[in-house]
């Protein structure tokens, strides 16, 4: 791993003012939604590429806005597009947070769960008589492999 080693704490009072803080960013978005699996597929995606095309239709379709059927809600769209516009670097930015926060934690993870193989490696080769059997055992079922039962056999034609 080319990180260095984690070494830190992050005190209750701390945490509570995290959860608080994004306890306050959702309330400052209460029109937030929250789309299923199914929704998020159907719907067409914004990329990059696609902000300049929405942002070139939106300029036409307001220089000419003649063409337009009546049912079209131009002003809908400019509220769509200065939405989107507005929430990209909030998203940007939580998105890069979520990413150090997944590595801290999955590196922090790595690093406790070495710690305690090496635990379990000392309590294993110095705890026969020392008391240690019964934790031993019960901290090896992590690594019991579970038996594998036979496929049936298909009937024979």
């Amino acid at each position: 791993m080319s990180t260095a080693p984690i070494s830190a704490t992050l005190a209750q009072s701390e945490r509570d003012a995290v959860l608080q803080a994004i306890a306050t960013i959702k309330e400052k978005l209460p029109f937030l939604i929250d789309l299923s699996n199914e929704e998020r597929k159907a719907l067409p995606k914004m990329g990059d590429k696609s902000r300049a095309f929405v942002s070139k239709a939106l300029e036409v379709a307001t220089q000419n806005p003649e063409f337009l059927p009546r049912s079209f809600d131009l002003d809908e769209m400019r509220k769509d597009v200065k939405l989107f516009e507005a929430l990209y670097p909030v998203l940007l930015s939580l998105s890069q947070l979520q990413e150090l926060l997944d590595d801290t934690s999955l590196a922090v993870g790595s690093e406790a769960y070495a710690a305690a193989l090496q635990v379990y490696n000392y309590a294993k080769a110095s705890g026969q008589g020392a008391g240690l059997d019964g934790v031993v055992e019960e901290m090896g079922q992590r690594f019991a492999r579970k038996s594998r039962k036979s496929k049936p056999q298909a009937a024979a034609l």
